[in-house]
């Protein structure tokens, strides 16, 4: 918690690292874009695949769209979005600033009267806090492309009815709720990434531990957010 209240400290101070920040856009989005992309196509094909076998049994398979929407972007978009990146750049995260405090390069840092919270952390917190709903957007719409490519085509339900059943039941609440998610998800990826590598300790097996606790105290604490956002807005 102090570390994520000197990072918005830090924000807004000049000056703003432009190169630096894009730099880390890149690793945060457009790196983890595939992995991304792919989690949500096959999550929403099976996911379509699962709810056409049991709504079959009392004739709802028009309603198999509408399931696939919501479950994309109020739960499965954002959460498995956070955890796969998660899984890729928290350990990156934590790996990277891990080896410059074992090899001494944060305490230089200090001795030139460069704040290693503004020149380290900051861009990696504000790169993942705006890729991670940029990724989620695209995750919805891979996830229901994906329910749409199993249900019509393979399972041959009617495409006018699963589009017209997905916007018949699709409120802006449900995006928005997936989006503040990401939001939330991206803060908790950063802060918790940056801190395991910033005080690591113990040379190379210190990093070694420092990125695995990065990546299980992130999934950890987004599957645990996730919960508490859920209730407060539904």
């Amino acid at each position: 918690m102090i570390l994520f209240v000197q990072t918005l400290g830090w924000i807004f101070r000049p000056p703003l690292q432009g190169r630096e920040i894009l730099k880390q856009m890149e690793e945060v989005g457009v790196r983890s874009f595939p992995v991304v992309v792919i989690t949500a196509g096959f999550t929403g094909m099976v996911l379509a695949l699962q709810s056409f076998t049991g709504f079959k049994r009392f004739g709802a398979e028009t309603m198999v769209g509408t399931i696939v929407a919501l479950s994309m972007t109020r739960e499965l978009g954002p959460v498995l979005t956070g955890l796969m990146v998660s899984g890729r750049m928290g350990s990156a995260m934590a790996a990277e600033l891990g080896t410059m405090r074992v090899t001494e390069q944060i305490d230089a840092l200090y001795t030139l009267a460069t704040n290693p919270i503004k020149y380290l952390i900051v861009p990696r917190f504000l790169a993942t806090l705006i890729m991670l709903p940029i990724l989620v957007i695209f995750a919805d719409v891979i996830g229901i492309l994906g329910g749409y490519l199993v249900s019509v085509q393979i399972l041959g339900t009617n495409p006018t009815l699963y589009f017209r059943r997905t916007w018949d039941f699709l409120e802006l609440i449900d995006l928005y709720s997936g989006l503040l998610k990401a939001v939330f998800f991206g803060m908790i990826l950063a802060t918790i990434s940056c801190y395991q590598g910033f005080s690591t300790q113990g040379g190379a097996e210190g990093v070694g531990r420092a990125t695995t606790k990065a990546v299980v105290l992130s999934s950890l604490t987004i599957l645990i957010f996730n919960y508490f956002i859920t209730a407060f807005l539904f």
